[in-house]
């Protein structure tokens, strides 16, 4: 009777230790770094790291493609974010070691954020592209087709992962891909999470072409995760929580969040700089 109670102290004290571990493990901070080659003046870093905080249980750095290419910064890194600007210019300052690191660093186990730059950077259909997601550009013609408020079409797949119950949620939308799936043989096939359910066809661009395209999608890329957005939930209108839910996925987080309800349309305010 001594040893069986012996028995079930040691492992009442094993159980009570390994949940300890497992809420101070829990309680960790996502190690985040964010994309930014300006001189700290790019608006989606800032953005980001209003709401990206430790409090929010996320601990941010700003990383240069020098520092991606040349050190040993995403070792130290759960999720890497490449915000809003120019893809091709991304790329290039990446150059082939920087790209060849990312891939690398995904394939590994890391997780990729791509907002509306780092969703082109991310696909299989430019000669720069990384290729992490089996993905072409719609109407690359007019890739410059406008900015402004634009309701998204969510997923069931994309309202659990996401936390977001409503149907159509309002964000704002800065010229980014519209996503449709590749043909890359050697990549699986991505989960769209959103689509888009009105449109921007300005400068020419031609409507009936954005509605129904992927706005935010994920996917596997070896043993790393993937998520993009052609839209910007990171600017001033958010909805913040999609960012938040989303990079918590890339770093292997499958706890899902608590629903929150946005707002179909954006605010009169929806002219926050997001690049």
């Amino acid at each position: 009777m001594r040893f069986s109670g012996f028995c079930l102290f040691v492992a009442f004290s094993i159980a009570a230790s390994s949940l300890t571990l497992s809420v101070a493990q829990a309680a960790e901070p996502i190690r985040v770094s964010i994309y930014d080659h300006s001189d700290g003046s790019a608006n989606g870093p800032k953005n980001l790291m209003k709401f990206l905080t430790e409090e929010n249980g996320f601990k941010c750095v700003r990383v240069s493609p020098e520092e991606i290419r040349d050190t040993d910064i995403l070792t130290k890194t759960d999720v890497l974010i490449i915000p809003g600007g120019s893809a091709s210019a991304q790329s290039k300052k990446l150059e082939e070691a920087g790209c060849a690191k990312i891939k690398e660093f995904v394939k590994n186990g890391g997780g990729y954020v791509g907002i509306c730059a780092g969703a082109y950077l991310a696909t299989s259909d430019y000669s720069w592209s990384l290729g992490l997601m089996n993905a072409k550009v719609v109407d690359k013609a007019h890739w410059a087709r406008g900015t402004g408020p634009v309701e998204l079409e969510m997923k069931e797949s994309g309202k659990t992962l996401l936390g977001e119950s409503s149907d159509l949620v309002g964000v704002y939308y800065g010229q980014g891909p519209l996503l449709s799936p590749g043909s890359t043989k050697e990549l699986p096939p991505y989960e769209p999470l959103a689509l888009y359910a009105t449109e921007i066809a300005k400068k020419g661009a031609p409507s009936g072409v954005m509605v129904g395209t992927s706005a935010i999608a994920k996917v596997n890329y070896g043993n790393g995760r993937v998520i993009c957005y052609s839209c910007h939930p990171e600017g001033k209108n958010g909805p913040h929580h999609l960012i938040k839910a989303g990079v918590r996925w890339a770093a292997g987080i499958d706890e899902l969040p608590a629903p929150v309800a946005s707002p179909q349309k954006l605010s009169a305010d929806s002219t926050t700089k997001v690049d």
